[in-house]
């Protein structure tokens, strides 16, 4: 029984929510083309795929993200479950990557380990052009390697990648969070420097200066960003070991030739990244240009739960990327390789089976299931792009024979019926 009798029934349009975004035929090509690239190279450098799930315990984000972050204060998507358990949306990939991996006991076989995985991540943000509530990324992990020339090929890895995509305005921003031994020297500099500068400083900041002074370099108010041009570089600070990481990492870029830029301001958003981070910035995008970013986090597997083991990774913002690459998404469109167009009953009948027996062959079919006219099934086929229209109607299915018309260059040919599905493929695949 409807709940609203029929004359008070109203009729409205239901449309996405806010900050989602629909991928539609015609961009998913792209979309799977970036991802296919992704995933070559990705596996060529010896990463094997991992997939977690989209819900964790919010402690776990809690905990690696670090409570004072943005991400954890106003951008999770956080609920009460049946049992009253705080279940969180994932924000991002590394803490769910470095779960599983203590979970499932990974690092007991080998520690070394390289995972990727591609997928959909929340935040609630303000949407903006590239940037929506639900976005995906492509993160890659490395675990049990404590050295700079691993940070070294991450930064690689994404240079080469984004050469692969045609995306050409991109440069490596990179910098030093120092280490435990040398962090707390340059906090106490920042915070003194902080305290001069407190009145120009956002809400968020001045609340921020005192519990962690290090999220204020990471604040993109301009206002903020103006104020922190004379703050103390933490490369002041670094400890012998940090020191020789760094230049380590520098001196490999240059031989791999690898443009990049020192950046003091550079921190990002998660408080488990230690020593070196990078960002890969696209000058195109205004003042949120990371399409890329990443470090080391060599604390954050024992943090969790598990034995002391370093870290490093980086995340891809995939929409972000669709929209600097120079791939065309018309080149991946998938068009038909044949419509079958039918003219009578049974020659429609036979028509499906030959669809059927086409996709399962791998060759790409279509047919046209209204009964239409021969003009109008061929106006179809060519608005579809299809190579090839099969012709067939109820005197041709007598005969055992069809037409085979190139919708390019308008030849036909006669073929026979009887191995009909054999005989076109076997046309196409010579083409």
């Amino acid at each position: 029984m409807p709940i609203y009798p029929k004359k008070e029934r109203q009729i409205f349009m239901i449309q996405l929510i806010r900050g989602f975004k629909d991928i539609l035929p015609g961009e998913v090509e792209l979309w799977q083309a970036v991802e296919k690239v992704a995933r070559q190279l990705l596996e060529d450098f010896g990463f094997k795929e991992i997939r977690i799930p989209i819900m964790e315990r919010t402690e776990l984000f809690a905990r690696s993200i670090g409570e004072d972050t943005d991400i954890v204060e106003k951008e999770m998507y956080t609920f009460p479950d049946r049992k009253g358990d705080l279940i969180t949306l994932r924000p991002e990939a590394t803490a769910s990557i470095v779960r599983a991996y203590i979970q499932h006991r990974l690092y007991a076989k080998d520690p070394v380990q390289k995972f990727y995985t591609i997928g959909p991540m929340f935040r609630r943000e303000r949407p903006q052009k590239g940037r929506y509530r639900q976005f995906y990324q492509i993160n890659a992990e490395i675990f049990g390697v404590q050295s700079g020339l691993v940070d070294v090929q991450l930064i690689f890895f994404l240079v080469t990648l984004f050469s692969r995509l045609q995306v050409s305005d991109v440069k490596a921003h990179i910098n030093s969070l120092g280490c435990p031994k040398c962090r707390p020297k340059f906090k106490t500099a920042l915070s003194e420097f902080l305290e001069s500068v407190s009145d120009k400083l956002c809400s968020n900041c001045i609340r921020r200066k005192d519990r962690n002074p290090l999220r204020v370099l990471d604040c993109k108010v301009p206002s903020c960003r103006e104020a922190m041009v004379k703050a103390p570089s933490i490369l002041d600070f670094l400890c012998s070991e940090c020191k020789e990481d760094f230049d380590e990492v520098k001196n490999m870029l240059e031989k791999l030739r690898v443009p990049f830029v020192v950046d003091k301001n550079l921190v990002r958003g998660l408080d488990y990244y230690a020593r070196t981070t990078f960002e890969i910035q696209a000058e195109s995008l205004g003042a949120q240009n990371a399409v890329a970013g990443g470090g080391r986090y060599d604390g954050l597997v024992s943090e969790l739960g598990g034995p002391d083991i370093p870290a490093t990774g980086f995340a891809i913002g995939f929409d972000r990327l669709t929209e600097l690459t120079g791939l065309d998404a018309k080149q991946f469109y998938q068009k038909p390789d044949v419509f079958v167009a039918a003219l009578g009953g049974q020659s429609r009948l036979a028509a499906f089976e030959w669809v059927c027996a086409f996709g399962n062959q791998g060759i790409r079919a279509e047919l046209d299931f209204g009964g239409k006219s021969l003009k109008s099934q061929m106006k179809q086929a060519d608005r579809l792009g299809a190579r090839y229209a099969l012709i067939v109607g109820d005197d041709e299915l007598a005969k055992r024979e069809a037409v085979l018309r190139n919708m390019q260059t308008k030849e036909q040919i006669s073929v026979s019926i009887d191995g009909l599905v054999e005989n076109i493929k076997g046309i196409i695949i010579a083409e």
